[in-house]
């Protein structure tokens, strides 16, 4: 069995929490409370591998992720 690291970005908002691996394009999901939506995107990115392997193709891996918040005015 062969481990891979993933960025996860997770964000809250009224609905509940919504996660997407950067990597992996079109990998997201959500869920209602946050260890909800841990598990669903680990889920994700699992489906999300299978299907690489299976079609032949590499999966992508990061060497760096760098996080910031930035603030805006308007």
């Amino acid at each position: 069995m062969i481990t891979y690291k993933f960025s996860v970005v997770i964000e809250k908002d009224r609905e509940g929490y919504f996660a997407f691996c950067p990597e992996l394009q079109g990998c997201y999901t959500q869920g209602d409370t946050y260890e909800e939506v841990l598990e669903n995107i680990k889920d994700a990115i699992r489906l999300h591998i299978d299907d690489r392997i299976a079609s032949g193709e590499d999966i992508p891996q990061s060497e760096s992720v760098s996080l910031t918040l930035m603030e805006v005015s308007v």
